[in-house]
């Protein structure tokens, strides 16, 4: 399955089988996670087996059922460390997507101090993804129309549009969708917009962008 597939096949699942990630899905999963937390300096860890983190009123509030595994976004806060979370993060997800897993972004619902994850002294554990085997392979969300995800003059480049068009794809939270991008030349440009985890959301967006927008012929502002 290429990305652009995973990102459009990949919805939010919050209810999972008891079904295990092992052999060479886990080891898949494992050797990104790790390339991950190189590329970025994060901590990011997978958590496997591990029930506690989501047994809680909140994570019942939330709809979330049979949440066994999960992804800790953990890591030195800087000024870059909500949108490397989200941007390495979303490059999890759609790994997870291309090997047959589901996955959620979990921002509240869920314990934090029941999670597994080890948080060593001046990092954050920052949000959370459940991942594994889901029930169903949940469903679309609503997104708004490319107008007004983006602002250009003139015509759009086709490279732009795609980026564009791979963003609107992505997963936000509450599905607010608050980012904008804009067009200077052959730079490109994203905004976090004002709203609720809008800085994690500016880095999924941008990971999708880049992979909508493909390489060549074009650079961020």
């Amino acid at each position: 399955m290429e990305l652009l597939e995973a990102m459009k096949n990949r919805h939010s699942v919050r209810s999972y089988t008891d079904r295990k990630i092992e052999g060479d899905t886990l080891e898949e999963l494992r050797r990104t996670v790790d390339e991950c937390n190189r590329d970025s300096g994060l901590n990011i860890q997978l958590c496997l087996n591990e029930p506690k983190a989501f047994d809680s009123m909140m994570a019942r509030y939330g709809k979330h059922k049979n949440v066994r595994n999960y992804i800790a976004l953990v890591g030195k806060k800087d000024d870059g460390f909500d949108e490397k979370c989200g941007y390495y993060g979303e490059k999890i997800v759609l790994k997870a997507q291309q090997l047959g897993l589901n996955t959620c972004w979990v921002a509240m619902t869920y314990s934090k101090g029941k999670s597994a994850a080890v948080v060593k002294n001046g990092e954050k554990l920052r949000i959370v993804i459940s991942v594994g085997y889901g029930e169903t392979s949940g469903i679309p969300h609503k997104s708004k129309p490319i107008e007004d995800l983006c602002r250009v003059n003139g015509n759009i480049p086709d490279w732009f549009k795609r980026g564009v068009e791979a963003a609107q794809l992505a997963p936000t939270a509450l599905n607010q969708q608050k980012f904008l991008f804009e067009l200077d030349g052959n730079k490109a440009k994203a905004k976090a917009l004002s709203g609720f985890y809008s800085k994690i959301d500016l880095g999924i967006v941008k990971y999708h962008f880049e992979t909508g927008a493909d390489k060549g012929g074009w650079k961020w502002a």
